[in-house]
């Protein structure tokens, strides 16, 4: 699971008041390009324009799709953060035991 936040240029914005159009359907066929699925999409105020929810098969599928995004040139922003689920995290937890951490400056 991803979560991706992003903001339009305002040429882009532009071009959407000009010519709106649900943007959902766009970012569902660009996830499910590569095997994955979207959860969610939303507008926001605040820091960024919006949110996505995508699922997506690997790390490399998901690079691409925000890659490919990015490339785009309708954004000014964007940032994808890797979800961990439960599951997950009590396995990391689990082998964190296993990892020789020192603290910088500890012997």
């Amino acid at each position: 699971m991803y979560l991706s936040r992003f903001s339009y240029t305002p040429e882009t914005w532009a071009r959407l008041i000009e010519n709106p159009e649900d943007r959902r359907e766009a970012a569902r066929t660009y996830i499910e390009s590569v095997g994955g699925k979207l959860h969610g999409f939303w507008y926001a105020f605040g820091e960024h324009d919006g949110w996505n929810l995508w699922e997506a098969p690997d790390n490399v599928s998901m690079a691409s799709v925000m890659l490919a995004i990015g490339a785009g040139g309708a954004l000014s922003s964007y940032e994808t953060t890797v979800l961990l689920s439960v599951e997950e995290t009590m396995q990391a937890l689990g082998k964190a035991k296993s990892v020789r951490y020192r603290p910088p400056g500890k012997p």
